[in-house]
């Protein structure tokens, strides 16, 4: 989005007709399409197939073999997105030093939200509650609470 020249020639290429309007996201999720059909038609083949056949073994090692790529792929689709996650809110929080690098290979974020926290003023007669929000970011190494900037 930042880029304009970019997004004239995506919008350039999406036009035209040999793309058949399909937008570049529809291009890089199609493989993805195309293994998990390549699984049903490997279901089908071994519906099909006589039990300790040649062909049974050979579509077993295949429909294995697939299994194991669709597994690599949806794993690296959830690191990609966590990566992103990361690349995200490090954009979002601004330390006031830089010890601390809040995007890793190994880190991810399991769990965000809003909280209240609650300030008791017990200074004063009467018992004063104030709330203030703080964000609470969950990895899977570490726990971050932040506070919007004033």
């Amino acid at each position: 989005n930042g880029n304009a020249g970019f997004q004239q020639v995506l919008e350039r290429l999406e036009s035209d007709p040999v793309c058949q309007r399909l937008s570049l996201k529809s291009f890089l999720i199609l493989p993805f399409q195309r293994i998990t059909r390549l699984k049903l038609l490997l279901q089908n083949i071994l519906k099909r197939t006589h039990p300790q056949s040649e062909e049974e073994v050979q579509a077993t090692q295949a429909y294995d073999a697939l299994e194991k790529l669709i597994k690599d792929c949806n794993e690296n689709v959830q690191r990609m997105k966590s990566t992103e996650e990361l690349i995200y809110l490090s954009q979002k929080i601004e330390f006031e030093c830089k010890i601390f690098p809040l995007i890793s290979q190994s880190r991810r974020l399991v769990k965000c939200g809003e909280l209240s926290a609650l300030d008791f003023n017990n200074l004063s007669p009467k018992w004063k509650v104030t709330t203030r929000p703080i964000y609470l970011h969950l990895f899977n190494d570490c726990l971050l609470l932040s506070r919007p900037k004033e």
